[in-house]
């Protein structure tokens, strides 16, 4: 099944990044550029790295220039794994362009790629969550209440992983077909962000 590529793919991500632990340690992708895998590992390390960036902007003495220059990295960090996003369904749209569709086929809101973002994010909670049920010195309230957590979540990966595959069986029978949109994020673009396309009237 996809949905559990997808994850050992991210796990591996995941492991591979908190070996290293630096929201400036640069990727080491270990997949070919032509595997799909490639670009889930790149997807899933651009959301770790962002991970560790919230944490640190949300630092209550953190220094007001350096908390700027977070926030301009996140905002790049963001439009990189949109970019991501739509290549992944790019991968969906070819791999199922032959298919015959069928005349009461239907689509969802959501396409493949999506979903596989929200696994991502996911992937990273549960790392997380799992963490702060073995943190040291945290007390036995708080390992119980992200021990109840960890299983919600674990039972949410499990029906995101099941939703993943079957929308891809339908895609791939015909019964639903793919419709994405381009993101177009407006506050990045200098043509349509007022305060950057009139930052030369000032």
């Amino acid at each position: 099944m996809f949905s559990s590529l997808c994850l050992k793919v991210f796990d591996q991500c995941i492991l591979d990044y908190h070996t290293l632990d630096s929201v400036v340690a640069k990727s080491k992708n270990p997949f070919k550029k032509d595997d799909i895998k490639h670009l889930l590992y790149q997807k899933n390390w651009i959301d770790t790295v962002q991970w560790h960036l919230e944490d640190l902007i949300r630092d209550p003495k953190i220094n007001p220039v350096k908390a700027l220059e977070l926030k301009r990295t996140i905002d790049h960090s963001n439009q990189k794994r949109t970019d991501l996003v739509e290549y992944i369904d790019s991968y969906f749209l070819d791999k199922y362009k032959n298919v015959k569709i069928s005349n009461s086929a239907t689509f969802n809101s959501e396409s493949p790629a999506w979903a596989i973002d929200r696994l991502s994010i996911l992937a990273l909670k549960i790392f997380h969550m799992d963490e702060e049920t073995k943190r040291k010195g945290a007390s036995n309230e708080h390992v119980q209440n992200c021990s109840a957590k960890l299983e919600v979540l674990v039972q949410q990966k499990e029906d995101l992983c099941s939703a993943i595959d079957q929308l891809l069986s339908d895609i791939e029978s015909g019964s639903k077909y793919m419709k994405t949109y381009k993101q177009m994020k407006m506050y990045n673009d200098e043509a349509l962000n007022p305060v950057l396309y009139n930052k030369d009237k000032q």
